[in-house]
Order: structure tokens, then sequence, then C-alpha cells
């Protein structure tokens, strides 16, 4: 049976149900590649990056169709600080979205404020293509996309792991992204990159330890296959799993090998 709510619902339905998401990661901003990568059974959803990515709104909007046509919802990672951006990703049907740099209670709130319509926040109204894909009317979705549109605080700053149970705390922040890159260079204060270091694993342990008492959702980003499992093992609920531009490059560098023997 199909989710209530279609594409739109998929990602919260699926996190209820406790199986660790492991999602495609697109930084090019051509939507026939996210929904090639939607096409692949493995992914539960596709993340579509605006930071550092070439995504804008024009490319998130054209790519999430494409993906829902796959049955998959669609993340959006927006720009450092683009708030005003968020409530424009769930009006074009994204299910999550990821603020990078939240370092603080004032920024959680903020970030929630401009995702959830009221009484939670103040979202103000013009999904029509949401409701499309949702399948909704409009009551209905002003009724449950608070819970269907989920906010997700990235936490990879020294100031952020200092703040976690306050932004955990935030009525409206549904979960928490960790970003080990960047987590690594605040955590050496600027001397290395080191995703998969013991400061680094030490702190995502923290943060997962912290979400789970919260009974907040938990995401991270992972560089490779063996590290997304051992992440799902851990105990994390949505692992990104590389990216369009890494599995592109490990795509071709395995046929040329074949290839050259």
């Amino acid at each position: 049976m199909a989710e209530r709510g279609g594409a739109v619902a998929a990602l919260a339905a699926r996190l209820r149900d406790g199986r660790p998401l492991i999602t495609a990661w697109s930084g090019i901003a051509e939507p026939a590649v996210a929904g090639i990568l939607a096409g692949e059974p493995g992914f539960d959803a596709v993340v579509l990056d605006m930071q550092h990515g070439a995504h804008d709104v024009a490319s998130v909007t054209r790519s999430v169709p494409l993906i829902a046509a796959r049955g998959k919802p669609t993340i959006a990672r927006v720009p450092v600080g683009a708030f005003n951006t968020v409530s424009r990703m769930f009006d074009a049907g994204v299910s999550a979205v990821i603020a990078p740099m939240v370092n603080s209670v004032e920024d959680a709130r903020l970030f929630a404020g401009f995702a959830k319509f009221p009484p939670l926040g103040e979202r103000s109204w013009g999904p029509l293509p949401a409701l499309a894909l949702s399948g909704l009317s409009g009551d209905q979705y002003l009724k449950e996309a608070n819970g269907l549109c989920l906010t997700l605080a990235m936490i990879e700053t020294r100031a952020a792991l200092d703040a976690i149970d306050g932004i955990l705390g935030v009525e409206g922040i549904d979960g928490v992204f960790i970003g080990p890159s960047d987590l690594s260079i605040a955590l050496s204060g600027g001397a290395g990159l080191d995703p998969d270091g013991a400061a680094t694993r030490a702190a995502l342990d923290h943060v997962l330890a912290r979400a789970r008492a919260a009974g907040k959702h938990i995401g991270v980003y992972s560089h490779s296959g063996p590290r997304a499992r051992e992440l799902a093992g851990q105990g994390f609920d949505l692992i990104a799993l590389a990216s369009d531009v890494g599995l592109l490059r490990a795509g071709v560098q395995a046929a040329l090998k074949e290839a050259r023997g």
C-alpha cells in the first residue's frame, strides 16, 4: 500500500520503522543524475546539496519529481544561513532539509521557525508542488506538514557540540546530521582533515547518545560503503553514502583498471 502523503511523507514513515536508511548524495545540478541515483533499489532517498554542490532552487524543483517517480523521498541541504530557503524546499516537495552550521539554540529556533507552520513556526503558505506529490488536500497538508517535513540541524563545530542538548530540545527540530569532515577540522583547530579519526568518532558517539536520549533522529555522512555499514550498525538512522562525483570517479577507475588489466 502506498504511504499516505506519497513521496513527501515517505521519509518520516520509513524513519519510524527503525531501519537505517542509506541515501544518495547529489551535487551535480542535473535532474537526470538525481533520477538515476533514485532508481537504484539500495538507496532509500536522495540528498540534493545546495551548500557545496551545484544545486539551486531551480534544480531542486526539477529534480524532486524525478526522484518521486522512483518512489523515493528527497532531502535538500541548504546553504549556510539560508533559512529563508527552507520553506521553498518544502514547497517543492522535499521531505527533509539539512541546515549546515547550526551552532546554537538560536540558530535551531530560526531554522525551525522557517520550516514549520504555526503554532511551531512561521512558515508561509504556498506548497503547490508538494501538494501534487503528496496527494493531500490543502487542509490535510496543513495539519500534517509539521510531522512530514523534517528538520535536520548539522552538527559540525565545537559550539554545536557544546549546545547539542539545547539544539535537540528545540521544538520543531526533528533531528541532527553530522558532517564528520568539518567536525574533524573544528576538533583539530584546523590542523587536519580526519573524518574517521578517534576524536571525530568519539564526538559521533556523544551526539548519537544525546539524540537517542532526546528521542530525535540522527544522520551522518559517510565516504565509503564499509564505513556506512559500520555507522548503520552503531544505530545511526540516516547514512549518506559518498557523492555522485565520488561514485562516478569510483566507477570510472574500476572500469579503467579492468580495461587496462
